[in-house]
């Protein structure tokens, strides 16, 4: 596991000093993701292969002595305070309700069932990850926002790679636990109908590792990536998402309604991870037009999310980026949650000698799109993508060139 960076650290070090008047605790840090392949299917009990990215939320922070939390949000410039005793139903910033919400979960239904009670905290919040661009900053911010609450409590997840020292006396919950609060929390304080992914991915992410995930048993294995010479480059269209939430509920409902009919033929189906292709063949002519084309996107895909860890174990990266095609094409013409942008720059990345595989990644209807491409092939992409994507949308993008890093870590102050 990779240190934090120096300047990282006594930047916001340095922020929580002028802020509080004394020296903070710690430092978490919770990585954004990106989803290599395997979209929309975590609300069909499917399977994902997020990657964690070196973009990050951070918050430095220490425990207080009352039941007060006190938090600046560096980046914003805004302060927020409420009580662990009284719950606060004013208007309040939009990034303050993850934490409340986490604190809220974190002692109803994690800290009361081992007798402890939540501290108060003073906290600086700071971060890289881009908002609004599907990389998941919010999932972020839960779990950095579970973290720091734990870490106050004397508490760690019972996963020992979270943390770089052992200044904690309990080990509570395990990650995946952990990973369900922060996706409640996200659903019922912030209003935000994620899947199980994007906090698990933040919490379990690891060098140079993709994260093989069950979203319905929740059992994860790690898979190299074997990327040597090969890059993971991001594009964000710069499109606000304003379709994504209410044509994500219409793509579950479908999805549901097909899991419905089928049952008529295989009553033991509860989603449609269960159904596999050749199943899906002799059924679909019993589905709606629209209902068939959504339900055969998801079952497809389980299918190339499986294929494609494949590819990686055994090297074949050709075939990892075909899927990763297959799955854009899957998106835009059966799913439709893809956008003009998001397919100009995935048209524009295709386009280009040396990039494996290029497809639009997160909830659609703009966002971002992820390429793996030769890294001397990176500079060809940055070119293009800057100039063709401009003058076919009027809007310029933004590119990131990640590494893949580590899930959430904690970095204790004092014991450095």
């Amino acid at each position: 596991m990779k240190d934090i960076e120096p300047d990282i650290t006594n930047r916001l070090e340095l922020e929580f000093i002028n802020r509080f008047g004394h020296s903070p605790d710690f430092i978490i840090s919770a990585p954004g993701r990106v989803n290599l392949i395997g979209e929309h299917t975590d609300y069909n009990d499917g399977y994902v292969f997020p990657v964690a990215i070196d973009k990050y939320i951070h918050i430095v922070g220490s425990k207080r002595s009352d039941r007060q939390v006190h938090l600046h949000a560096l980046d914003m410039d805004e302060e927020y305070t409420f009580s662990l005793d009284a719950p606060d139903n004013s208007e309040t910033p939009a990034w303050s309700n993850y934490l409340k919400g986490v604190a809220h979960l974190l002692q109803t239904q994690v800290l009361n069932k081992i007798g402890h009670t939540l501290q108060g905290m003073s906290a600086v919040i700071s971060g890289n990850v881009p908002i609004g661009a599907g990389l998941s900053s919010s999932a972020a911010l839960s779990v950095a926002s579970s973290l720091a609450f734990l870490g106050v409590c004397g508490l760690q997840i019972a996963d020992t790679s979270i943390n770089t020292k052992s200044r904690v006396s309990v080990i509570q919950p395990p990650p995946t636990e952990l990973a369900a609060l922060c996706q409640r929390t996200e659903h019922e304080f912030a209003g935000v109908n994620c899947g199980i992914m994007d906090p698990t991915i933040s919490l379990l992410g690891k060098t140079d590792h993709a994260l093989f995930l069950d979203c319905r048993s929740l059992e994860y294995r790690h898979v190299p990536l074997n990327l040597e010479d090969i890059l993971l480059v991001i594009c964000n269209t710069n499109v606000k998402r304003e379709l994504a939430s209410s044509e994500y509920n219409k793509r579950r409902a479908e999805c549901e309604r097909g899991v419905e009919i089928m049952q008529q033929w295989m009553p033991n189906i509860t989603s449609l991870r269960d159904v596999t292709l050749e199943d899906f063949k002799k059924y679909e002519v019993e589905l709606p037009q629209i209902t068939q084309k959504r339900c055969r996107y998801v079952v497809e895909e389980n299918t190339r999310v499986q294929t494609a860890v494949n590819a990686l174990i055994t090297k074949d990266i050709s075939t990892f980026g075909t899927l990763m095609n297959e799955s854009h094409a899957g998106l835009r013409d059966a799913y439709e949650v893809s956008c003009d942008e998001l397919n100009v720059l995935t048209d524009i990345a295709q386009s280009i000698d040396r990039v494996i595989g290029a497809r639009m990644t997160g909830a659609g209807f703009g966002g971002c799109t992820v390429n793996l491409i030769y890294q001397d092939a990176v500079e060809t992409l940055r070119s293009r993508v800057m100039k063709e994507y401009t003058q076919r949308t009027g809007i310029e993008p933004d590119i990131y060139v990640c590494n893949v890093g580590d899930g959430a870590r904690i970095k204790w102050i004092s014991e450095t």
